[in-house]
């Protein structure tokens, strides 16, 4: 079973979560501007924790995902169980 921890590098996240598929990808995401949380315009660094609002902007379409859990790695099957879509 894989470990909850409390908070996690919004980077990471979007890997581990597989919500984006490679961390680089996800940095360059935020670096742009492309990422917030909660409203935000957030950084790779800014932690996200358990009802955390992410909002990633892929070209003209938009995808917001709440963060359910937390985990340092997980199965590929039970990576959507990490956040769900709004």
């Amino acid at each position: 079973m894989a470990e909850e921890v409390k908070a996690m590098r919004l980077d990471k996240f979007l890997k581990v979560s597989r919500i984006i598929k490679r961390r680089t990808v996800a940095n360059e995401a935020c670096d742009a501007g492309r990422v917030t949380v909660n409203g935000r315009p957030a950084k790779a660094s800014v932690q996200v924790k358990p009802g955390d609002v992410i909002e990633i902007a892929f070209g003209n379409k938009t995808v917001k995902a709440e963060v359910l859990s937390v985990k340092e790695s997980i199965r590929k099957e039970d990576a959507e169980n990490m956040y769900r879509y709004l």
